[in-house]
């Protein structure tokens, strides 16, 4: 498997949500902006939380944390408005989370971070989404992300399948590219979208484009804890943003990380 890091390829089946009524289903699904120099996505899981993968929050030149100052969510960012917009209070990434400047399962595992917003958004057409524990192989997912070429505005990928979970990795066939690092990964099993993990890197099986993301469960749970106990002071290393790609075989997946 050849893996690199996240967003949507071109043939990947989209359905862009540029109009209201499509997006009326996802505006809590918003563009995380990091310092005017980039974005990834997140998600609004609670009025005050928004969950996205843990290397959006670093500096892939120094390898350091951002400021938090120059972070901000536009909550459902479609045409040049969002349906709320707020400044990050505080972040919390998984402890076991590093940022080396290698992708590697260990990494993905354990990218996963939590938001918490200065204000919590309560707004009727913004209705945050609910976890769900893993799905299992062969399941549906769909992926709703913003990315290189799409910044204005989302768009949904619902035919993707889960292929695989190995060691707290989740394999799916959706086709991810640049921008779409942290982009909920949903799950339709119960009538209506929940969250099972979040965009870290894009791969290829065979041949085959997917995407990797952390199971959540466990994983979501040690973020909560996290927060609850007070932690997450981000460290005042200038802005920049995301994510980082790397050549490299993986021994414990067979997978091969790739620059895209």
């Amino acid at each position: 498997m050849a893996i690199a890091s996240a967003g949507f390829a071109q043939d990947a089946g989209l359905k862009r949500l540029d109009t209201g009524v499509d997006a009326r289903a996802w505006e809590a699904v918003g563009r995380l902006d990091i310092g005017g120099t980039g974005f990834c996505t997140g998600a609004l899981i609670a009025p005050r939380l928004v969950l996205t993968a843990a290397h959006c929050l670093y500096d892939r030149e120094t390898k350091q944390r951002i400021d938090h100052g120059e972070v901000q969510f536009l909550a459902g960012w479609r045409n040049g408005r969002a349906g709320a917009y707020r400044d990050i209070r505080r972040a919390v990434v998984h402890p076991e989370f590093v940022y080396d400047g290698d992708v590697s399962s260990d990494r993905v595992r354990n990218d996963l971070a939590l938001l918490e917003l200065q204000r919590p958004i309560r707004n009727t057409t913004i209705k945050p989404f609910n976890t769900s524990s893993r799905p299992r192989p062969g399941d549906s997912v769909g992926v709703v992300s913003y990315a290189k070429d799409r910044s204005e505005s989302p768009a949904l990928q619902e035919v993707c399948k889960v292929l695989a979970q190995q060691e707290g990795v989740l394999v799916t066939s959706c086709s991810v590219d640049f921008g779409s690092s942290g982009a909920p990964i949903f799950s339709f099993q119960e009538g209506e979208p929940q969250i099972v993990s979040v965009v870290s890197a894009k791969a290829e099986v065979d041949g085959q484009r997917v995407s990797l993301g952390t199971a959540l469960g466990a994983t979501l749970a040690v973020l909560q804890a996290e927060l609850v106990a007070g932690k997450g002071v981000f460290q005042d290393e200038g802005p920049r943003r995301k994510r980082v790609l790397v050549g490299q075989t993986n021994n414990q997946t067979g997978a091969k990380f790739i620059k895209p």
